[in-house]
């Protein structure tokens, strides 16, 4: 595959836990947006005793809906891919519901600090407050009864980004990181271009057969897909270096011209993504910039 080819092909079922694989069910928030998709998808693994996987944001009638489904079933863990408030705010509520412990790789962090003057243009989209009582390195699990789940630590989309494997099953919860309907938002200071490069590469090592998502449906084929999407942003870094060849220095001209096509509203976070290419760029001494990487400096070819 040169390209990812995205599906778009997703039944949300508001409201009502979907079987999707043996002992794992999806429950989707019913929070579209052009950054959502369809909505959060909330995951439970397990039979009598289950885990719940990204409960999702503060919203009463997904809480009511999860509260019904885990009826007569007890909830000993709430795993949290990541500090986004789409996914994790509603693990307070869970957990005081059911006395779970919650687990996740960490507190929320910017994947590197805050320049002189920068403001983080999606602070009011994190969850500062969330603290899991349990802190997974890579590679380590929590099991409960007939459920084993092991942390695939897989910054690039936030520093503090999990997947999720199943053991026994082939299954990765593979949250924000690959998604089967759209690619990842990378926007610093918050993400990384350099780490969720580094973090694809990390799952292509392995050799899963199925993705399930926080948004839209299943990847399929999850290294082939991946494969794509390495290509699909290898393609945008070379678009970027094109543009700063034929001329451009300032960000908001790649994205007019690479971006044309893509829909004005996500023009914001197309323009985020360059930067983020742009600091990997310069890291890797192709481009250089007076200062650090910023949304509104000058470009030129190294």
């Amino acid at each position: 595959m040169s390209v990812p080819e995205f599906d778009l092909a997703f039944e949300p079922a508001y409201g009502r836990a979907v079987p999707i694989a043996p002992g794992a069910e999806r429950m989707t928030v019913n929070n579209p947006s052009a950054f959502t998709f369809h909505g959060t998808n909330s995951y439970i693994v397990g039979g009598p005793s289950v885990a719940v996987i990204d409960p999702g944001p503060e919203n009463d009638a997904h809480f009511a809906a999860l509260m019904a489904a885990l009826k007569g079933r007890e909830v000993t863990h709430i795993f949290v891919s990541h500090t986004h408030r789409d996914h994790s705010p509603l693990a307070k509520r869970l957990k005081e519901a059911t006395g779970a412990l919650t687990v996740g790789e960490g507190p929320h962090r910017a994947a590197r600090p805050l320049h002189e003057g920068e403001i983080n243009p999606f602070a009011e989209s994190s969850d500062t407050d969330f603290r899991p009582d349990i802190a997974l390195g890579d590679g380590e699990s929590v099991s409960g009864d007939g459920w084993e789940l092991t942390a695939l630590l897989t910054p690039g989309h936030t520093a503090n980004h999990a997947c999720f494997a199943l053991e026994g099953s082939g299954i990765v919860f593979s949250a924000d990181h690959v998604m089967a309907w759209a690619t990842t938002i990378v926007a610093p200071p918050d993400g990384s271009m350099a780490d969720y490069m580094a973090s694809l590469e990390r799952l292509l090592a392995r050799d899963d057969r199925l993705f399930f998502p926080g948004h839209g449906g299943p990847v399929k084929e999850p290294a082939s897909f991946m494969r794509g999407l390495r290509t699909h942003r290898r393609m945008r870094e070379r678009a970027v270096l094109e543009r700063i060849r034929a001329g451009d220095r300032l960000i908001p001209d790649m994205v007019k011209a690479i971006y044309r096509d893509t829909d004005p509203r996500l023009h914001g976070a197309a323009a985020l993504s360059v930067l983020a290419h742009l600091e990997d760029l310069v890291g890797k001494g192709q481009v250089e910039t007076d200062g650090p990487p910023a949304l509104f400096g000058t470009y030129r070819l190294a």
